[in-house]
């Protein structure tokens, strides 16, 4: 069995480390001392759902996380999301480390592949810098979280309760152990929507970004420029790319969110001015393939929730916790765009011209991606005919995004809904392009043809 998994390709590991993971996780949850006795009568395809979910850092869920399972299940639910979001292959190549074993080649390009590390050079501290910046943020997340669930929970349960959201939201996982309405009881607290907004970006903005920028702060404050433009020029175009479309998704989106919903009093409606931002602003972020809801989305508008969609599409940053199509495939796909309008030759971003390479993994990525949305879509269509066709594209775009918010439909799903949802998830997680490699272990052959003209239009 040893022997066969190393004939296997780096996506073929990686998928099958996820699939391996996911078993084994749902077979520990499924026991009976992981949950409370009032709620051993879950199925072990509920247990199954769950855990796809946790794992592919989804935040989707067929029951309220803290009804089903108890204090010990609870623990290995936080550790399945951090597994998930950390990346399994990485938690094992730290395995290798830890005990003094020298990495084969294959190991550490299946490492590099799971992480979005481009370079084998100095790979432990690049490990190593990934564990210390999701210990740090995790950490100050949970304690920031402290200040208001001690109070509100006690010592216990507000410490743990703390964590497990700090946890979740870093992974952009979307669970919490708070009750079945998500984080709608926190929608004006402040502390709790702000604390768990900073984890979910953090956790999309990638490790690879996150170390460019520390690099930068460090180098900043050591070298002490006049301009802080000097001090900007020494990021990559990769994470300034990231950055400014981060930036742009959060603050378009909350305008918008805000505008829609403005007069919605089932949702923001009814709220202050500075109330409305902070829902819409949190809505924004959580729609970056987190899964925390502060309002009902059966209660907002069909214009709203399709923006959502649309985010959700979107995802987080690549080498990240979060899910999508990728900051860095949509930038690309903008500025084939912007270049095809302006009459460019070459796809530019700051100077820089994109290679034909990356613009045709792009359109890969792309068509892939809205190939198994619709294959998940169509399939609901057919096995969940009594529910709203809408409703079901927003649960397929939330499933493959690895978003997890749901209007209401999940817990809903017939056993074959909840298998396409299933493998709307893994296949979100595990990567569009990973997915298709994994089908296609022929090496790649140059067949020159002439070229020929096609009209467009």
């Amino acid at each position: 069995m040893f022997k066969l998994f190393k004939n296997f390709s780096v996506a073929q590991r990686i998928s099958l480390s996820f699939i391996s993971t996911i078993v084994i996780g749902s077979l520990i949850l499924s026991l009976p001392v992981m949950q409370y006795s009032s709620a051993q009568n879950t199925s072990y395809l509920d247990h199954l759902f769950n855990t796809v979910s946790m794992v592919c850092v989804t935040g989707l869920s067929v029951f309220p996380m803290g009804e089903v399972y108890n204090g010990i299940g609870q623990v290995v639910a936080m550790c399945l999301m951090q597994i998930g979001g950390l990346g399994l292959v990485s938690l094992i190549a730290f395995s290798y480390y830890s005990i003094n074993r020298r990495m084969s080649l294959k190991q550490q390009e299946l490492l590099q592949s799971s992480i979005g590390n481009n370079s084998s050079a100095d790979l432990k501290r690049y490990l190593f810098r990934i564990y210390k910046i999701t210990l740090t943020i995790e950490s100050l997340t949970a304690l920031i979280l402290m200040t208001d669930f001690i109070p509100r929970f006690g010592w216990l349960h507000g410490i743990f309760n703390s964590l497990f959201l700090a946890v979740s939201a870093f992974c952009n996982a979307g669970f919490d152990n708070l009750g079945a309405n998500s984080l709608l009881h926190y929608q004006l607290n402040w502390t709790v929507n702000l604390a768990t907004a900073f984890a979910i970006i953090s956790g999309g903005l990638g490790f690879r970004n996150w170390m460019a920028i520390i690099d930068m702060v460090k180098s900043w404050l050591s070298e002490r420029p006049r301009q802080f433009r000097l001090a900007r020029r020494r990021l990559s175009v990769q994470t300034r790319l990231v950055l400014v479309t981060t930036s742009t998704i959060l603050i378009l989106g909350t305008i918008l969110a805000w505008l829609l919903e403005l007069n919605n009093p089932a949702t923001i409606g009814n709220l202050s001015f500075f109330q409305q931002g902070l829902v819409s602003f949190f809505q924004t972020v959580t729609m970056r393939t987190a899964g925390f809801a502060t309002i009902d989305y059966t209660q907002a508008g069909n214009s709203i929730n399709f923006i959502f969609m649309l985010q959700m599409l979107i995802g987080g940053a690549p080498g990240g916790t979060a899910g999508g199509l990728k900051l860095i495939v949509t930038a690309i796909t903008f500025l084939i765009f912007r270049a095809e309008l302006s009459g460019q030759t070459q796809v530019s971003v700051y100077n820089r011209t994109l290679p034909i390479q990356l613009l045709k993994q792009t359109l890969t990525i792309l068509v892939f991606f809205f190939v198994i949305l619709m294959i998940g879509y169509v399939s609901l269509l057919e096995l969940e005919p009594h529910i709203s066709p809408f409703k079901l594209l927003f649960e397929s775009c939330s499933a493959l995004a690895t978003v997890g918010v749901s209007m209401d439909v999940t817990s809903h799903l017939s056993t074959g809904g909840r298998w396409v949802i299933m493998a709307l998830m893994f296949f979100g997680r595990v990567g569009p392009i990973t997915v298709l490699l994994s089908l296609r272990q022929k090496n790649k052959q140059t067949i020159n043809y002439a070229q020929t003209d096609l009209t467009l239009g």
